[in-house]
C-alpha cells in the first residue's frame, strides 16, 4: 500500500465521522427531543437556535463530504463546534441531562476531526484566498 493510498482512506475517514456525528445529531434537533429543546432553551436559543443550527450542521456535513468543499464543511464545523464547546463549558457543563458527556465528547470529536481536514486541505485555502475568488470549488 502506498502513503497516498493510506492518507486517502484516512482522510474519508475523518469526512466520515464528523459528518456521521453532525447528521445523526439532527434528528434531535428537527424533532425537538426533550434534551435537544433543553439544552438550546438554557442558551437562550429555542426554538430558531435549535433549528438554525441544525441547517449549519446539515451544510457542513454535505460540504465536507464533497472531496472539493471538503476544507469549506470543516472551518463551518470548526466555528459550530467552537460554539458547541464554549456552551458546553460556560453554561450547560459538560454531562447534559445525564448524558455522561456524551455530548461534550462528540463536539471534541468533530472539532478534532475538522481541525485536521483543514490541515490536510490547507493548500484548498490558500489557493481560494490568492485567486480571492471560490473558482477553485
Amino acid at each position: 500500500m502506498s502513503i497516498r493510498y493510506i492518507s486517502s482512506i484516512g482522510t474519508w475517514l475523518l469526512r466520515l465521522i464528523a459528518a456521521a456525528i453532525m447528521l445523526q445529531t439532527l434528528y434531535f434537533k428537527f424533532t425537538a427531543s426533550p434534551e435537544s429543546v433543553y439544552i438550546f432553551t438554557s442558551i437562550g436559543m429555542e426554538p430558531w437556535g435549535r433549528i438554525g443550527i441544525g441547517m449549519l450542521e446539515l451544510i457542513a456535513s454535505v460540504l465536507i463530504l464533497y472531496p472539493r468543499t471538503t476544507v469549506l464543511g470543516a472551518l463551518l464545523a470548526i466555528g459550530l463546534m467552537s460554539g458547541a464547546l464554549y456552551f458546553h463549558l460556560s453554561i450547560l457543563g459538560i454531562v447534559v441531562m445525564n448524558d455522561g458527556g456524551q455530548l461534550f465528547v462528540y463536539a471534541m470529536v468533530v472539532l478534532v476531526a475538522s481541525v485536521w481536514l483543514v490541515w490536510i486541505h490547507r493548500m484548498q485555502i490558500y489557493s481560494m484566498i490568492k485567486s480571492k475568488t471560490l473558482k477553485t470549488i
